[in-house]
């Protein structure tokens, strides 16, 4: 729910520094390990948007997949499953470069 009241926060105070009246569509991009829920994002940002120019604003969530590249080797590497060395050299000095990220990629408004 916090998520959903701070994301609500964010999107009505650009309305209002836009002047915008009435909020259509909300476009928020979510990393694999963000540790959000989209069902449970959609559901609380549904509950709260009552009463507000977001009233009937659709939440569009998409979700980005979890990346990695390794430092020896430079390998992009698919992190949807822990990796504990790289699959190319078996190095162990990755980095996660995606898929911890949220935030509002878009908002669009009448």
């Amino acid at each position: 729910m916090s998520i959903a009241q701070s994301l609500l926060a964010i999107v009505l105070e650009e309305a209002q520094r836009h002047g915008v009246q009435r909020i259509t569509k909300v476009a928020v991009k979510v990393g694999a390990f963000a540790n959000v829920v989209p069902d449970s994002l959609t559901f609380s940002f549904d509950l709260i948007k009552e009463d507000t120019p977001a009233a009937e604003a659709t939440l569009e969530i998409e979700q980005i997949p979890a990346q990695g590249v390794c430092h020896a080797c430079g390998a992009q590497i698919d992190m949807a499953q822990l990796v504990a060395a790289c699959p190319e050299c078996e190095s162990k000095d990755i980095q996660m470069n995606g898929g911890q990220e949220l935030y509002i990629d878009h908002i669009e408004a009448d």
